[in-house]
Order: C-alpha cells, then structure tokens, then sequence
C-alpha cells in the first residue's frame, strides 16, 4: 500500500487563492482558459511561476554541476511540488532531498526513489513512523542523517520496523544548527552506526549556510572551518568503510560554490565518494536574499561552465512573482495593496514592486516610485512618490525575498508562459 494518493488532478475553484469565480476546473485543463494576471483574470493576490526562468535556472546550475564535478539532490522543501521535483530530476538531477518524515511520504507516493532526508528524525517513536514509511516502498534508495548514538538508534528502530537488511546513515556535521560539534561526537556516532545491525555508513553530511553570520569575513572562516571538519569526518568514515561507495552532501543556494571547491577534490581523490548538493531555492531565485547571494558568488569568481565564467547574478533569473492589486489611496504617500504576510514571505526583505498595469497596459516607470513598507496579515503598505499616477484597480508585480518561505503559503502554483498567460496549475503539498 501507499501512505498517500499522488494529487496528478485536482479540481480548481474559488477555495483556493489565486482562482477566479470558476465552476472547478481541472489543473491540466487551465492553460485552455488563457488566465493573464495582469489582465485582472486572477483572484488577486496570486502567485506565479515564470517557466522559462525555472528551466534556464536548472539548466545553467545542473551545467555548473557537471562542469564543478558534483550532483545535485534539489530540496522539496522550497516548493514541495511532485511535479517539479519530478522535472528536475528527469532534467538530470541524482535525486530528491525532504526536510522530514511527511515529506518524505509525499515525494516517495509522487514516484521518487532515491531520497536524502536531511535532518534528524527525532527518537525511536519517530524511528516507528519512518519505518512504516519505508515498509511500503522496499525499492527507495533512502539516505538519513545522524549526528548521535540517539539518532543512529532511532534511525535502526526505522529500518527494524521496516525490514530493511541495510539502511544508510549519513554522519551529520554541524555549526549553529543539528549535527556533530567535535571529532568526539563524530566517533560516537559512526560506532553506534557499525554497531547496529541494520544500519550502514553512507558518508557525511553538513549544511554551510547554517555557520553563516552577518559578518561576511567571519561567514567565510566558519564555513571554511566546518567543511574542514566534514572532510576530517569523511576519512573517518572511509577508514570505518573502506570499499563502500560514500557520499559527502551539503550545499544550499546561496554558497554552493565553496562547497564545490572544498569537497569535489576530496571526493576526486577517493575515487569511489560522490558530492551531493542540496540546492533548492535557486532554481526560483528571487529579488532578495538569493539576488544577494549570488552577487557574492560573482565577487568569489562567479560561476566556471565549461571553462569559461558565468555571472550567477545575471545567470539566475527571479522565476517567482507575486500579483496584487491596489485596494486604497487613502492619503498622500500611501497605497493599500491587496496581500500580506499570508501571501508573501517577509523574513528575510520585503516584497519588491516590479511593474505596475492599468487597463491591461503596462504604466512604465511607476513600479520605481513605489516601496514596501510593512505588511499586516492581509495588507501591503507601500510608500509612493509624490506626483506618482499610482490608482485604484493597478495591478503590481512584485518580486520576492526568500522563495522558501512564499512558496509555502500556496496551494497552487500557476505557471505562466513568455506572455504571461497561466499555462499550467502546479499543486502544492506542505501538509
């Protein structure tokens, strides 16, 4: 049996955000009703997705990975769509990475069958529940992490309840978050590992982007001390297996590049280890955190394609918008904006207006006259110039920060075209 029905059709209709007043329509069958968001043909606030910017972003970094001699396993997380995690795979990726147990049950019932899941489990209850998920998919290849005796334990409780005769366990270092702090708690957790009965070593595994600080020069000897110290614990691991194919995993979006450039001759030189980056989030990029990101990448060298340099800043394309209209002008200098922190991440910067439309034309300029300020629940509060022809009923384009934490308000990802019609209806499953 499986623990979940894969969601290949759905019925639209107004209960969800972003569709208009509609008798239900199925989600293969939205690209025949021609929807424009800039039109007004959406249920405003909506959120969509620029197709040929998701695709040259995949294609630029899986080109980057192949060149940089790493794979990558691209995170669900970011927008737990079946579907994409599907194409990005079919586009080359090694796999699929999930956050937790429940995500691992919504990509193993969408067809996926090689899964990191990139965190502790928690204890042996948690082990139970992993377990019965594994039982009904006996041919996943599945990697977990464990920076302790307590997580290996949970962890051989999954593979008992499981059947499985093997279950791999990747060593997890850390700084700031989960996983191993010394050499100490790197052998501890190897030895539970080996003494098990039905777990194995897999490798290591860590996450950079955690040690990250708001000092750049202090970020960089952090991340530079904590791949130090996953290359130390990969040759413990190695002297612990010495024949067995091992993986060293670790990358998000924003310094993939160091990772590359630590790992990649390790592993190089192993001859017989992967290196598995975790990105996610850059294959949406954004106007915010990401865009920043990258710029430092440029600073670090930019990207190295077949030889020659690649701006990650000019190479990413933001492939996410956020559409909203203006609700009120209730005094000079204030717009009222029809979305907020249900519709829009706001952790890390504020959405950004990128165009603005009137009666289905563009009004050129005026996006640049206008500034987030603040978000409520349910509103935006943007700062307009004075003189600026702002109106009730414009309808903004805005650019967001943080892909992770938008992507996660939608039900519904709609998919626009180069023309900005809604093609595709991509479902979403945070739970």
């Amino acid at each position: 049996m499986q623990f979940l029905s894969r969601w290949d059709s759905q019925r639209l209709s107004t209960t969800i955000r972003g569709i208009p007043l509609v008798d239900g329509v199925a989600t293969e069958d939205i690209g025949s009703l021609s929807w424009s968001p800039s039109r007004g043909d959406l249920a405003l606030p909506a959120l969509t997705l620029d197709e040929a910017a998701f695709a040259a972003n995949r294609d630029l970094f899986l080109r980057w990975c192949a060149s940089a001699g790493v794979a990558v396993a691209p995170h669900a997380k970011t927008p737990m769509s079946p579907e994409l995690a599907r194409s990005l795979r079919a586009a080359g990726a090694w796999g699929t990475t999930v956050a937790n147990i429940q995500q691992a049950a919504v990509l193993l019932a969408s067809g996926e069958r090689r899964l990191l899941l990139a965190n502790e489990i928690g204890g042996l209850a948690a082990g139970r529940r992993l377990g019965a998920l594994l039982s009904a998919y006996p041919d996943v290849e599945f990697h977990a992490f464990a920076d302790s005796p307590a997580a290996a334990a949970a962890l051989a409780e999954a593979a008992r309840i499981a059947g499985r005769s093997e279950l791999s366990v990747l060593v997890e270092l850390g700084a700031g978050r989960a996983g191993a702090r010394d050499r100490a708690a790197v052998e501890a957790t190897i030895a539970a590992v080996l003494a098990a009965d039905r777990l194995l070593l897999g490798g290591v595994a860590t996450y950079e982007g955690a040690a990250a600080t708001s000092d750049a020069a202090e970020t960089m000897r952090a991340i530079a001390a904590l791949l130090e110290r996953t290359i130390d614990a990969f040759a413990l691991v190695r002297a612990a297996a010495p024949k067995r194919p091992l993986i060293m995993s670790a990358g998000g979006s924003a310094y993939f590049d160091l990772v590359a450039q630590a790992l990649a001759p390790v592993a190089q030189a192993d001859g017989n280890a992967s290196v598995i980056l975790r990105s996610g989030a850059l294959f949406f990029a954004d106007h915010g955190i990401y865009a920043r990101a990258f710029a430092e990448i440029d600073r670090r060298g930019g990207l190295l394609v077949d030889g020659l340099r690649h701006s990650a800043i000019e190479g990413f394309r933001p492939a996410l918008t956020l559409w909203a209209e203006v609700l009120s002008r209730p005094e000079d200098g204030l717009a009222i904006a029809g979305f907020g922190m249900r519709d829009a991440s706001f952790d890390q910067g504020l959405p950004v207006p990128l165009r603005v439309f009137r009666d289905c034309a563009e009004q050129q300029g005026l996006a640049a006259t206008l500034t987030v300020t603040r978000l409520n629940d349910q509103h935006a509060f943007l700062s307009v110039a004075p003189d600026a022809a702002l109106a009730v009923g414009d309808i903004i384009a805005f650019g967001i920060s943080h892909p992770c934490t938008c992507l996660d308000s939608w039900r519904v990802i709609l998919v626009l075209d180069a023309d900005g019609v809604v093609t595709r209806a991509l479902p979403t499953q945070f739970g």
